[in-house]
C-alpha cells in the first residue's frame, strides 16, 4: 500500500502533536503544514516526523 502514517511535529517546541497519513508515491518529500499548537498557544509550522 502507497499510504503511509506518519506524526506531525512542532517547528518549535518539537512536541508532536498531529498524527495523519499520506501518499508517498505523490509526495516522496516530507511535508509541512502551518498548524495550531497548544503548546505554544499559536499556528505554527508542523513537519513531518517518524
Amino acid at each position: 500500500m502507497a499510504r503511509d502514517n506518519i506524526a506531525l511535529a512542532c517547528s518549535e517546541c518539537k512536541e508532536r502533536n498531529y498524527h495523519t497519513s499520506k501518499n508517498k508515491r505523490l509526495h516522496p518529500e516530507r511535508v509541512e503544514y502551518k498548524k495550531y499548537c497548544p503548546r505554544c498557544d499559536k499556528h505554527t509550522p508542523h513537519k513531518e516526523t517518524k
